[in-house]
């Protein structure tokens, strides 16, 4: 009886340890991928986060002679100069492989919206566009936040984004009246926001709104949901009184 009060208990721990491992595992394993996609990107990136370590550590070393002149003193200090060492080379790491992700997303259908969803303080992204012309491929992604409702455009024609974005924005005036609602166009060329500064001019705009506010929001914009903008029939024709050819069925 003993033996097998004693066997569920280490099953149990067993368990325990394989559910954390993997947490751990995981964590290390992103960061190994996020500086392998900096390095790929930029091979002096691991040069450069390095230095930053070593050099702050030696800046933190210098001080602690010069100010405390002791050994506790001097360690203190050189201990400080390599946590904010470590800091800089993190943060550096991050801008590096935030670069290489956006040089990899350049040009490839849906950019915009993957940019869109990054950003935070308060921006709630729709998961999917709410307009998409199915021939040319133009997409419209919409974000709602304190500064209102914000719709981006993506495609290769910038005229055609254009008016897929005032023909949006006019949809979307008439559910949501008093409530801002911007537009802007994501791509290099001018006029254009570029992917890399996207959430900068989010973050912009003046705040109007509050977070019920949004919220309502949000639920009155769940009204217009997704649409796919679909070739347009030809004036004179009605769809439902159109009739086979059986002539040309037949091959006559």
């Amino acid at each position: 009886m003993s033996t097998n009060s004693e066997t569920p208990r280490k099953g149990l721990f067993g368990r325990k340890k394989k559910d954390r491992a993997p947490k751990k595992n995981g964590r290390i394993q992103q960061m190994r991928e996020v500086f392998n996609l900096a390095r790929k990107h930029n091979p002096a990136s691991a040069w450069l986060m390095a230095a930053a370590l070593v050099g702050l550590t030696l800046v933190g070393v210098v001080v602690g002679l010069l100010v405390s002149g002791g050994v506790f003193g001097t360690i203190l200090w050189g201990v400080s100069g390599l946590l904010a060492g470590a800091v800089l080379a993190m943060f550096m790491l991050g801008r590096y492989a935030e670069t290489a992700a956006f040089d990899q997303m350049r040009g490839q259908p849906g950019a915009i919206g993957a940019v869109l969803n990054t950003a935070r303080r308060g921006w709630l992204m729709d998961e999917q566009p709410i307009a998409v012309d199915p021939r040319t491929q133009e997409m419209i992604f919409r974000t709602t936040g304190r500064a209102g409702v914000v719709l981006v455009g993506e495609g290769r024609s910038r005229h055609k984004v254009t008016k897929l974005l005032d023909k949006e924005k006019r949809r979307h005036e008439k559910v949501v009246r008093g409530v801002p609602v911007h537009t802007f166009q994501g791509g290099e060329n001018d006029g254009q926001v570029p992917m890399e500064n996207l959430t900068k001019t989010l973050y912009k705009l003046p705040k109007r709104l509050n977070k019920a506010e949004i919220l309502a929001v949000r639920n009155r914009l769940t009204g217009i949901g997704s649409i796919a903008t679909r070739p347009p029939i030809p004036k004179g024709v009605d769809p439902n009184n159109i009739r086979p050819d059986r002539r040309s069925l037949r091959g006559r």
